[in-house]
């Protein structure tokens, strides 16, 4: 079979790093340095496999390559009124240290979106519109065997391949280089409105809950501080009668963009603290919970998301503390960002898995990538 010189290219690079033994690190806009384990092994570019390959406004489906630019599609999706509903994160270019301080991004922003799918992060609206692995359809890889393989497609009712796909998302590229994918996509909304309410966490959460349970087109929320601010989108009439509704203080409509976008690509108030925070010796983890899980009583500075199932903290605090708080409530801990995460990688990124799930892990490993070559210990330092 022929391929373009890019991806014979890689293809290349592959075999021959699996006949030496050797490792390969898959790289992109390198926005995503500081998250998971650390990368490990020669640097695999993936930027020149770039491009929309197929997209039908009407169906609502993009493919993409997956060395394209975020923004570029994001501005393709743009002309034509839509958008990605679960806002990836746009993280700024990798500095000259990995560890930079939260807030210090360049507006560059060069993320792309084998790097968005392989590491699997939303944004503030994912609780309302569902993730990442929600809306990939169908994608084509390079396994470690140097194979091109293809699974899923290009509408929601296919079922063949499908869950395959989805696995890609959040697998951090252990399974293999993103070379295509297929995404839903959604219109933008017809309208927008931002409120901000005064209360303490514990009322904050009690609030959101009881809203989630009632038709009220809330698209994200986000409390700190003290302040639970609450976007609302969907229909114009829907939006209109939940603000009268609900009430609060209206945000202006380019405060509010500034300020989700802030949320989205973690360059807000609560996030540039952290920084300085992470200067000092913390560090920032997210905690995933039921939405209806507690207050916790946890030292730091906390931000909740997605109606209470995220759960942002910046602390000193002991991993064992943090996860073991987390696990009471049915959840887990992940350790997002620090300063010492290359220097001193003592801490697991993530929760360590049970035994069955490591097994599994280790089983989808060996399916696509018997030999390691991708991202050796980059989602658990054991595979």
């Amino acid at each position: 079979m022929n391929f373009n010189p890019s991806l014979q290219h890689l293809i290349d690079r592959v075999r021959a790093a699996r006949a030496d033994g050797t490792h390969l690190n898959i790289t992109g806009g390198n926005t995503k340095l500081f998250y998971a384990e650390p990368a490990v092994g020669e640097a695999l570019d993936v930027t020149p496999l770039t491009g929309i390959t197929s997209y039908e406004p009407s169906e609502l489906v993009v493919t993409v390559r997956g060395g394209t630019p975020l923004a570029e599609l994001e501005a393709a999706l743009a002309e034509k009124g839509q958008c990605l509903p679960f806002e990836p994160p746009r993280f700024g270019a990798a500095q000259p240290d990995a560890d930079a301080a939260l807030g210090a991004t360049n507006p560059a922003m060069t993320g792309t979106v084998g790097g968005m799918v392989s590491a699997g992060l939303a944004g503030p609206s994912r609780a309302a519109v569902g993730s990442v692995r929600d809306h990939v359809l169908g994608a084509t890889l390079l396994n470690g065997r140097a194979e091109v393989l293809s699974f899923g497609g290009t509408v929601m009712k296919n079922v063949a391949g499908y869950d395959v796909s989805r696995v890609l998302v959040g697998a951090m590229g252990t399974l293999g280089v993103i070379l295509e994918v297929s995404i839903k996509v959604l219109p933008v909304a017809p309208a927008t409105a931002t409120m901000r309410f005064e209360m303490d966490q514990a009322t904050a959460l009690k609030q959101l809950n009881q809203w989630g349970g009632q038709p009220l087109p809330v698209n994200a929320s986000a409390w700190w501080n003290g302040t639970l601010v609450l976007r609302l989108r969907g229909a114009t009439a829907a939006v209109q009668a939940a603000q009268a509704k609900l009430g609060g203080e209206p945000v202006e409509p380019a405060l509010a963009a500034d300020f989700w976008t802030g949320m989205r690509d973690q360059t807000d108030e609560f996030f540039a603290a952290a920084g300085l925070a992470l200067a000092g010796g913390a560090r920032l983890w997210r905690l995933a919970v039921p939405q209806t899980a507690p207050a916790l009583q946890l030292s730091g500075e906390q931000l909740i998301e997605w109606g209470g199932a995220q759960r942002w903290l910046v602390t000193s605090a002991a991993p064992a503390v943090l996860r073991e708080a987390a696990a009471r409530v049915g959840g887990h801990a992940t350790l997002f960002r620090a300063r010492d995460r290359l220097a001193v990688p003592s801490v697991a990124a993530f929760t360590p898995l049970s035994a069955p799930l490591t097994r599994i892990h280790r089983e989808m490993k060996r399916a696509f990538d018997p030999d390691g070559v991708f991202n050796h210990g980059r989602l658990y330092p054991d595979l």
